[in-house]
């Protein structure tokens, strides 16, 4: 699996920086945490700095609905 890295500002939270970057929610935090290992032991807001390991988002599928007059 392919990955980005991303960096810490100062006060960022890991739910917010992956979700201000990558628009990253909370499903794919578990993700986040298993490539990134120990990063919950520094705390609830990452140090200035920090680099995060995230996946490569997969490409969104557009799904375009259409209206049948007629059946």
């Amino acid at each position: 699996m392919a990955s980005d890295q991303l960096r810490a500002d100062q006060g960022d939270t890991l739910d917010g920086l992956i979700w201000r970057m990558r628009a990253l929610g909370p499903a794919d935090l578990d993700a986040v945490l298993a490539l990134n290992p120990g990063i919950a032991a520094l705390g609830p807001i990452l140090p200035l700095g920090t680099l995060v390991t995230v996946p490569d988002a997969a490409p969104a599928v557009r799904r375009i609905e259409t209206v049948q007059l007629w059946d």
